[in-house]
């Protein structure tokens, strides 16, 4: 096992890693830009150095700071969390050339996977269906030809990449032009890859993903799914498992799915497998997530497996200790991402000083967060501030037991999306479980509607 970890991540997922490491009595190194120097992460953590200013290219993205940082505090492996570097291929090399231990897959498989064109063949060899699409392009000449074969309305997607970003929805061939260019050139700003791909655009659909744990002796385990359809942008923002309507033949389907793909590319460690399930039950692979997804707390509180600690387990060469029988599902677990925005005012970010905080309390109730009392939100961040999740024996109580948490949820100070989360936990589409990808683009027009008939 490791004796100290160095976490090259921020905020929440940084706090929830060394609390994993406190627990497993493995010493933590915090890095930190300015703009976090006064942050819980550097608080709780064992040592702390700072890497650089505020933007993250200069800090958090800086590769050279954070090597640096781990090298001179002694630290043997590096814990990405999720975003910044955790999917970057030439980050996790640098790690084993540095002789520190990646706390996650393999740098080939990270870059595999996120090359989205040949993720999709990779996937369409091993016999798992694959959305219908088209190969990588960097000429808008060239993708305009194919994107006429495939049909409107498609997707623009960037090859490279996650987070929602360089997508584009394409329903004309008028559009292309001009969603092609914004695509690639958020592409080539995000991931320094501007080619994009094509894909048949499905509706309706649901986003199922499912979480899996693959140890270096080739063992693979599912861990249940998640339903991710509540989104907004491509960023999720309700979270649940079990999946609601999916069927017991279609949720076997897909963990099938989820095992092949993993063997396909000789994965390690924590990973996610996504889906688009539509409404006669065909799956559709859409990606791999090659790190801990935001939503894991989900997953935990479904199965009682903590799967930080496993990341570090498998990272350090522990065998899994427990196979595909031991895992039970239980009840139904929901989280609710509180983001630091006015949904009012077009989600408009906020940032600020936390005047009150008030953190929701109870059985099955987790708040995974970084802030505390007069903590200030820095503005050059992501908006997530917080995840809520709860756990209850059935959906009907889970949503219940959200409620009741999200309206015990006190953030003085700053904006946030509590609101709407209620409102979406209230909506009868929601509760029927039959909602699919475009249900809060939906909502929002709903309200949008409402508001222009409010008199002035």
């Amino acid at each position: 096992m490791f004796s100290k970890i160095l976490i090259a991540n921020r905020g929440e997922i940084a706090v929830r890693i060394i609390r994993a490491c406190r627990e497993m009595g493995v010493a933590t190194v915090a890095v930190y830009s300015e703009a976090d120097r006064d942050s819980l992460p550097v608080s709780l953590a064992d040592e702390s150095i700072c890497i650089g200013p505020a933007r993250v290219r200069d800090s958090y993205l800086n590769m050279t700071a954070v090597l640096s940082a781990a090298e001179a505090t002694g630290a043997g492996a590096v814990h990405p969390g999720y975003g910044l570097l955790s999917e970057n291929a030439r980050f996790a090399e640098l790690c084993e050339k540095c002789n520190l231990v990646f706390i996650g897959p393999p740098s080939g498989v990270i870059a595999r996977m996120g090359d989205k064109d040949m993720a999709r063949r990779t996937m369409k060899a091993a016999g798992i269906p694959v959305i219908p699409g088209s190969r990588a392009f960097e000429s808008r000449e060239e993708a305009e030809k194919e994107a006429e074969k495939i049909g409107f309305p498609l997707l623009i997607k960037a090859r490279s990449g996650g987070g929602g970003c360089g997508i584009r929805l394409v329903r004309s061939k008028e559009e292309f032009p001009e969603a092609f260019d914004m695509s690639s050139a958020e592409a080539g700003v995000n991931f320094g890859d501007s080619a994009v791909y094509l894909e048949k655009y499905l509706f309706p659909a649901k986003h199922v993903e499912t979480q899996i744990l693959c140890d270096s002796g080739g063992r693979t385990v599912v861990l249940g799914e998640r339903d991710c359809s509540i989104q907004r942008k491509h960023q999720k923002l309700l979270e649940e498992s079990p999946a609601p309507a999916l069927d017991s033949k279609t949720r076997e389907k897909i963990a099938g799915y989820a095992v092949r793909a993993a063997e396909a590319v000789g994965y390690r460690n924590a990973g996610t497998v996504e889906f688009l399930v539509d409404d006669r039950n065909h799956i559709y692979f859409m990606e791999m997530n090659t790190r801990l997804q935001v939503e894991h707390a989900v997953t935990e509180m479904e199965t009682g497996i903590d799967l930080v600690k496993w990341q570090i387990r498998i990272a350090a060469g522990i065998p899994l200790s427990f196979g595909q029988k031991d895992v039970s599902i239980r009840g139904n677990a929901i989280e609710c991402r509180i983001n630091a925005e006015n949904p009012e005012k077009g989600f408009r970010p906020s940032s600020g000083k936390v005047t009150l905080l008030h953190i929701p309390g109870g059985p099955f109730v987790r708040f995974d967060t970084a802030l505390f009392q007069d903590y200030t939100v820095p503005p050059c961040y992501d908006s997530l501030i917080g995840k809520l999740i709860v756990h209850a024996p059935t959906r009907v109580e889970a949503i219940r037991k959200m409620q009741a948490a999200l309206c015990e949820l006190v953030i003085g100070g700053v904006d946030t999306n509590a609101d709407l989360q209620r409102e979406i936990l209230a909506n009868p589409e929601f509760r029927s479980g039959r909602y699919h990808t475009d249900f809060l683009d939906r909502l929002e027009e709903t309200r949008k509607k409402h508001d222009e008939k409010k008199p002035v």
